[in-house]
């Protein structure tokens, strides 16, 4: 199962996310559920670097499905509205396949 953990304030300002794991769906190279997940998390990364010139510190383990994704501060309007469209997609693949293959979490941080 994959799992992407999404690390907000108090306030709900997003201070990044871990996706974590494999989906499980289908053999390796097969895994349309992985696929899709990996689409939705690289183009978001690749968005806030390249479209809104977002200060990030990304860490992956490509064998463990790790994608550690760290903002160096406040998030620019566009960035929220990438990380919002994140959060949308993940949990329409949350709700075609199920909690099986990806779970989604919100985990408060200071």
């Amino acid at each position: 199962m994959t799992t992407v953990t999404f690390h907000k304030t108090k306030s709900g300002e997003y201070r990044g996310f871990t996706c974590n794991g494999h989906a499980g769906f289908d053999a390796y190279g097969k895994d349309i559920v992985c696929a899709s997940i990996s689409v939705l998390v690289i183009n978001t990364i690749n968005s806030l670097e390249e479209i809104v010139h977002e200060k990030i510190m990304v860490k992956t383990d490509e064998e463990s499905g790790l994608i550690d994704c760290k903002f160096e501060g406040s998030l620019l309007d566009g960035s929220k509205v990438l990380m919002d469209s994140l959060v949308l997609g993940l949990s329409q693949i949350v709700g075609q396949y199920g909690e099986k293959y990806c779970k989604l979490e919100f985990e408060e941080i200071s």
